[in-house]
Formats: C-alpha cells, structure tokens, sequence
C-alpha cells in the first residue's frame, strides 16, 4: 500500500540535540519554504466492516482508506494541491484573493473570491485536504499543561533527516495515546503526523510526505484555467457573511471541554443517514447514498446506553467515540465514554 511507505523503519539520522520546548517554538516560529511533494494520507480507526463504494470520495474510503495528495506551495496565497485517483482528479489551487476549486468528475469548476486582507493561512480555502503542516499546528494547539512533551529518536521522511516531537495526553480518559510530529531538521517544517490510539504500536491516522524537494515551484503548476466545456460558479468569500460558508458548518455545532478531552457536539441528523444537517453539502459526486450506505453499517455496530443524561446508542473504535442521544444530539471525540456521558449531561 501507498500508506506503508510513510512507516518504513530507517537507521536515525545525525542531527545536533534539541530540547522538546526548542522543537516546539521551532515549529510554531518556522515559515515553510516554497516546495514541490506528494503527501499520503491513510485511516484506520479500528471500524468495523464497511461496504465497499467504489467511489473514491466515499464517507467509506476516507475513514479507511488511503489518498495521496501532490503539493506545490510557494506561499500561503499561491499553491496547489490535487487529489488525483484512477480516473478522476480535485484540485485546489490558490492564485492570490482568487482560490479554484476543480472537480473532474463533476466536470465542475468553482470560483472562489477571498478577503482582501484575509489571515495567511491556508487552511481557510474551503474544501482544501489536509497537509502535515497543518495537522501539525492543529495539534499543537492542544500542547499545554496537560500534555507530556518529549523526544524520540531522529528519524527519515522523503529522504530528509528529522527530528520525532512526542506528545502525549496526561488523561487516561482520551483514546489519544501519543501523536508523533517528525520535524524537518533543516528548516523546522513538519514532514509527517501520526496519531496512535492509547496503547497501540500502529498508528490510527498518519499524513505525510513520501517525496518532497525544497523547490519553488514552476508557474505552470500554480496557475489554473477552467478545461473547455466545464461548469463553473462563483462564490465570493469576501462580502460580508460569507465566512460561514467556507467550511459548509452544520448548524446546531458546538463544543464541550478543551485540549485533549474536547467533545464535539452537533444534531444527530448530521450522522443519520439520509438526513444531511442544515447547512451542510453532500459530498462530492454523489456520494450521498454511498456514505448512507456506510453509516448505517456503522450504526448497527452501535450499543443501546443510558443513564442520568438519557437514552441513546453508542458506536466506539479504537479513536473515536461517537454518542446519539435519543433527544436528538450527539456527541463526538476521542475521549472515553464518561467524557462524552458528562458532555450529553452539562448539554442539558
């Protein structure tokens, strides 16, 4: 598979000694360099059996499977990313305040105006996969007094000598056991995330580069016109209002908790099949059914529960924890059970 070739074992490379607060301030200070790569996504929560689709844009294949990324990123206003598979490519190309958004299989274009003086950061161009970097700084975002930091043995990504940043949760209520950020020793960029569930020797969720050249990349690669005949609509991000729909967030969505111990509550017709929350689109090509189709073998996994909060069904995996009450929220997290029945209660 693709996703092995992330893992393979290599001998630790010579790097000079840093501290866990010298990598961590070094990540958080680093400005990635212009780059070319390819980046490999792979999942395996520990779920059950799921129908197969075919389709490579599935609820199915994205909590499964395994999806390469091509990057070419010369600043955070011009790059591109493409999801290419068998017969079918997406891309997200940012040209300055113009994004694009390619479907091909939807033979389908999308025009995105942004703010002028938006944050440079790119993970706010909708629909955009997720890169190493990125996973990375959302991780960090939890380090604090309840995280143990510490430093592994150097390691090899796409052929780059790395440093390998542990962080642990401190509660043993969060199905977390460590996240493992290999660090770029030459520049500080992170290469890879891998995210092992408490007590597994295999990683649950891993993104990283299997090839990547510190390069600027070639104007051709970053500039983008729509192909002859495709659809194309436009979306301006910039008036006032149009945040909200970068992201197409559910309404009814909050959050209980921090850090660690952060539990995600929504309408539970965002998970029930065939009723797609408020404000949300279905997925790509038509794959409405599809993740139907995979939803409803998640929920015959599910376990009847109840207690001071009420009555519901709960769907476990190694990662995640997944609680629908019967008043009609749920409650997601990679926290034990108790955090999530706490949650539903304080949700009252």
């Amino acid at each position: 598979m693709a996703g092995s070739l992330i893992s393979v074992a290599q001998a630790a490379p010579g790097l000079p000694a840093k501290t866990p607060a010298q990598l961590l301030a070094e990540v958080a200070d680093s400005t990635t360099p212009p780059l070319t790569g390819t980046v490999v996504e792979t999942a395996s929560f520990g779920l059950p059996a799921l129908p197969a689709t075919g389709n490579p844009t599935s609820l199915s294949s994205l909590l499964t499977g395994s999806h390469t990324i091509r990057v070419w990123y010369s600043s955070p206003e011009h790059f591109r990313l493409a999801v290419p598979e068998s017969l079918s490519e997406s891309d997200v190309i940012r040209d300055g305040s113009t994004a694009w958004l390619w479907q091909s299989t939807l033979n389908q274009v999308t025009r995105y105006t942004l703010p002028a003086h938006q944050p440079s950061r790119t993970q706010t161009v909708p629909k955009q996969p997720l890169t190493p970097q990125q996973a990375a700084q959302q991780v960090l975002a939890a380090v604090g007094p309840t995280t143990t930091v510490s430093v592994a043995s150097n390691v090899t990504v796409a052929g780059q000598p790395a440093y390998a940043l542990v962080l642990a949760p401190k509660d043993a209520r969060s199905l977390i056991g460590q996240v493992q950020i290999a660090i770029d020793g030459r520049n500080g960029v992170p290469l890879r995330l891998q995210v092992f569930a408490r007590g597994a020797s295999t990683p649950a969720f891993q993104v990283g580069y299997t090839a990547i050249q510190f390069v600027t990349p070639a104007p051709a690669d970053l500039s983008f016109t729509p192909p002859p005949g495709s659809k194309v609509t436009q979306e301006n991000l910039a008036s006032d209002g149009a945040h909200g729909k970068m992201g197409n967030v559910p309404s009814g969505l909050a959050t209980i908790g921090s850090g660690w111990l952060t539990v995600l509550k929504l309408p539970s017709s965002a998970l029930t099949p065939g009723a797609p929350a408020p404000g949300a689109s279905s997925p790509a090509g038509g794959s409405a059914g599809d993740s139907a189709a995979v939803l409803h073998a998640l929920l015959a996994s599910a376990t009847p529960v109840h207690g001071a909060w009420g009555s519901g069904q709960l769907l476990r995996t190694s990662l995640v924890s997944v609680l629908m009450t019967d008043q009609g929220s749920a409650y997601v997290g990679a926290v034990q059970p108790s955090v999530l029945y706490a949650a539903a209660q304080a949700g009252h």
